[in-house]
């Protein structure tokens, strides 16, 4: 089970300094300290993971692509009810899965756990209709965002313990893109796949 006894430390922990910048450690090392797990150590990491998403290099924009959009046109018959029933479980078990996960691998938002980018993107596309312009550029806008650490994702990212700060960042970006989405879809929705004509 994991919860925080000793023997869930990591087997090589980041030497970052509180508040600096995290170090990525090379994809190699990672499996190997995933390998040297217990069972269910193993089986978290491979779920927060996605199996061997999270092991690609842009790993969270892979997963975003092949993950986040199918999801988007998977529940896109669903109303805001039903986003939100998805939403927020799967919020807090992508802060679980971080902040375990981090502290397994000896990393702080390890971009081998790829849940909070699929979170992020799913926020910004939340009960909005299916078409593929809005697919393509809540991707593009979201990833973008994401990167950027606009504020105050940063701040977020910075000042929150552990997963909330690793999940948060993403939930700023895909409101920010949310928000971008819905102004085009207003203004410009034939660019968007909308219009009328």
């Amino acid at each position: 089970m994991v919860n925080g006894t000793p023997s869930d430390q990591p087997v090589a922990a980041s030497s970052a300094a509180p508040g600096a910048a995290a170090q990525r450690q090379p994809i190699a090392h990672l499996q190997q300290v995933a390998q040297q797990r217990p069972l269910a150590h193993r089986v978290l990491l491979l779920v927060g993971s996605l199996g061997p998403l999270g092991w690609m290099p842009a790993s969270g924009t892979v997963t975003v692509g092949l993950v986040g959009v199918p999801l988007f046109w998977w529940m896109s018959g669903m109303g805001p009810l039903g986003w939100c029933a998805i939403l927020l479980p799967l919020g807090l078990a992508s802060v679980w899965i971080h902040q375990v996960g981090d502290r397994l691998l000896g990393e702080e938002d390890s971009g081998t756990l790829v849940w909070d980018e699929v979170f992020g993107y799913l926020v910004a596309v939340a009960a909005l209709p299916w078409t593929w312009q809005i697919a393509l550029t809540a991707f593009l806008v979201e990833r973008t965002l994401d990167i950027a650490k606009v504020p105050p994702a940063n701040v977020i990212e910075r000042r929150c313990p552990g997963g909330w700060g690793v999940v948060g960042d993403d939930l700023v970006a895909g409101l920010y893109a949310r928000l971008l989405l819905m102004a085009g879809i207003a203004l410009v929705p034939e660019w968007l796949g909308l219009g009328g004509g």
